[in-house]
């Protein structure tokens, strides 16, 4: 039992340590999204149905399966030490595996997860369900779905340790290294266990017709679609859940942790006993969380930012443990376990597909998290119909059907009002890879604040004026206050012909600026935003009224920086503007060491490197702090307190191998008071950063 039980806990310990790694290892490669980390999960619950089927396989009547089993976990190995040799880990890609930009890079993130860690986490994934089987063989009397919740538990402390534990203190290199010994561990472990089975005398041999009582009745049809359904709508509400959390409410990455661990958690509870889960009990809980979540998504007055994050996880708790708690009650004798187990896993690998392959392009928001909902009603209700364990008491049943009943149609009606709603508030709206864009018109229409606004998400990422006297005023964080437009005015190449870099173009405000013999460059990775930018629609006009040469360079500003430097060398801007940030996310791989040095290499001896830091939950300035400390760089940190619907409060940190350029009476007169400051924090680089030490 201890055998099992240890092989089990480290094969998902290792699953889900593997997961956030190799997302923080490719996150700057795809533009630091969400995204990244939704189409990870995707590509791992698609994998791990891969190994749920090879389990069920390996597990057959045909005899010595097993062997091919260790032969695999042979290659694996064999595979990790090959490109351990070549790259900087076994599991962490090499440089040169950098993409190249695509506006839907979906598929270059499928294929860098196969070639880097395909192999390995398919055989990880195997090892729960294999290992069951292998336990009901050798102890047939005894009930192995319990070993599912300790799969699930070594799960969740695999995740939740990542970030806690070995993120904050170990370099990626380090990270690779250290998961491949414990994989070799595993690996041992595996193949004694496919040993030992090849050892051990089926039952079918010794008992060549089994009885019904020994084998439970076959699954039927609608045993399979069951069981498919339910896990499917756990996946979507996990996705949404997490879409939700991290672009419409609090851009965190702590927070992909969260609703992945709630899922895991609600795995463990159910796949515990049926003590854990009463139907009764989570149909309240259920009902209420609904009406919560319902009541959030619909209103803008909506509760703070930690009573949002509170109601999105109840919703996602109740819903999950809903989903799994009914698979529970429907799982099927031990003889069939791998087929469920398959049956669950290719529900989970169809939510996933639903999210990243479907919903960009036939929703216009992130509408899946209400749709969601009312399919867990929906599910629930034929739950009752269905399952063996319906309440006897026939008004109890009624009573359920009709709290059901309208609860499907409550979050129906919810779900039409809430896209109509979004649909309704936007001038333009649409949705890619990299989230959803829409123009709305604020303030008062016809009058001195009417204005268009480029949203994404929950957050302005500029506007602009409607009335034509007010069409070239500098807005929102770029106001001639504001550190960015403080560089460019007092910059002494100003009216001289000047180079501007800016890293994320919005709606390219900064463009106001320009001037006759300027060239001001935008890097956007977002092609929904540069068209608008472009003069889409009407609505924004900084780029086309601006007297400099506007040039736009689409991708990741990081990666497209190094293929110019790499080709065609330096573009010695004289100001560099580094807002890439997408709301209060931040892309870790534009403020570290290594992108900071690219920076430099671009900027002229003479320039200015003006760093927009804004953060509702993160305070920034330790990380530019610790980095201006490194590289030698004068600094100043720049707070404008907004001017009425025209700008908004910022701060900013300038930079320069000049101190002289920041000691203009307009920098310093907006100058945070820095005398004596240190940082705290450790240097950032591409392998080592830490968010927790500049929690706000």
């Amino acid at each position: 039992m201890a055998y099992f039980a240890l092989c089990i806990f480290l094969s998902a310990f290792l699953l889900f340590q593997i997961q956030p790694m190799i997302a923080r290892t490719i996150l700057p490669w795809f533009g630091g999204t969400s995204a990244v980390w939704s189409t990870v999960q995707m590509v791992f619950q698609v994998v791990l149905t891969g190994g749920y089927a090879y389990a069920n396989w390996l597990t057959g009547k045909t005899r010595h399966r097993e062997i091919i089993h260790l032969a695999m976990l042979g290659v694996s190995l064999g595979l990790m030490l090959v490109l351990g040799l070549a790259w900087k880990s076994p599991i962490t890609p090499d440089v040169s595996w950098k993409p190249v930009y695509s506006g839907f890079p979906v598929w270059d993130i499928c294929k860098l997860l196969f070639v880097s860690v395909g192999l390995p986490y398919f055989l990880l994934s195997t090892n729960s369900p294999l290992m069951q089987a292998w336990f009901h063989r050798t102890f047939p009397e005894k009930t192995a779905y319990r070993l599912y919740a300790l799969s699930n538990a070594g799960s969740l402390l695999g995740l939740v340790t990542y970030p806690v534990l070995v993120e904050p203190y170990l370099t990626l290199a380090w990270q690779g290294r250290l998961w491949l010994l414990m994989y070799i561990v595993y690996a041992g472990l595996a193949a004694y266990g496919a040993i030992k089975s090849l050892r051990i005398k089926p039952v079918e041999e010794s008992n060549p017709v089994p009885t019904i009582k020994d084998s439970g009745p076959r699954p039927t049809a609608r045993d399979y679609g069951l069981w498919i359904a339910l896990a499917a709508a756990a996946s979507i509400l996990l996705l949404a859940t997490t879409s939700q959390i991290t672009q419409e409410v609090a851009v965190i990455p702590f927070l992909w942790v969260l609703p992945l661990t709630i899922y895991l958690f609600s795995f463990i509870l159910a796949f515990s006993g049926e003590r854990w889960y009463s139907r009764q009990a989570y149909l309240i809980i259920l009902f209420i969380a609904s009406l919560l979540v319902g009541w959030t998504l619909g209103h803008s007055d909506a509760p703070g930012i930690p009573a949002q994050i509170g109601i999105y996880s109840l919703g996602l708790f109740a819903a999950c443990m809903v989903c799994h708690g009914e698979l529970y009650r429907l799982r099927p004798h031990p003889t069939h376990l791998t087929r469920f187990y398959l049956m669950v896993s290719v529900g989970g690998a169809i939510g996933g597909v639903f999210i990243n392959f479907v919903t960009p392009f036939i929703f216009k928001g992130y509408w899946e998290l209400p749709l969601g909902y009312t399919l867990c009603w929906l599910l629930f209700l034929a739950v009752t119909f269905v399952a063996a364990s319906v309440v006897r008491q026939r008004w109890v049943f009624i009573l359920n059907n009709v709290l059901l009943l309208s609860m499907v149609f409550i979050s129906g009606a919810r779900s039409y009002l809430l896209i109509h709603t979004d649909l309704d508030a936007s001038l333009y709206r649409e949705r890619n890879f990299y989230g959803v864009v829409s123009v709305r018109e604020l303030g008062v229409p016809g009058s001195s604040s009417d204005r268009y606004a480029l949203v994404h998400g929950v957050t302005i990422h500029g506007y602009q004026f409607v009335t034509a006297e007010q069409r070239d005023l500098p807005t929102s964080y770029y106001g001639k206050a504001g550190g960015g437009g403080l560089a460019i005015l007092n910059h002494p190449k100003r009216g001289h012909g000047m180079r501007v870099g800016v890293l994320g173009l919005g709606v390219g405000t900064l463009a106001v600026y320009g001037q006759p013999g300027d060239v001001y460059r935008f890097y956007e990775i977002n092609p929904l935003v540069i068209q608008l930018a472009e003069g889409q629609g009407g609505y924004f006009s900084f780029l086309a009224d601006s007297q400099a040469k506007i040039e736009i360079v689409p991708g990741d500003a990081r990666l497209s920086l190094e293929q110019e430097l790499a080709s065609t060398g330096s573009q010695s801007f004289d100001v560099l503007v580094l807002d890439v940030f997408n709301g209060d996310s931040i892309p870790v791989h534009l403020l570290d060491r290594e992108a900071f040095d690219l920076y430099l290499q671009h900027l002229q001896p003479d320039g200015i490197l003006a760093v927009h830091i804004s953060n509702s939950h993160l305070d920034l300035v330790p990380v530019v702090w610790t980095l201006a400390d490194y590289f030698g760089l004068g600094r100043i940190v720049v707070e404008d307190p907004g001017m009425g619907v025209e700008n908004f409060p910022s701060i900013w940190v300038l930079l320069a191998r000049d101190l002289s350029l920041l000691e203009a009476p307009a920098l310093l007169s907006r100058a945070r008071p820095m005398i004596g400051y240190v940082s705290p924090v450790r240097l950032w680089t591409d392998d080592y950063s830490n968010l927790f030490q500049i929690l706000k």
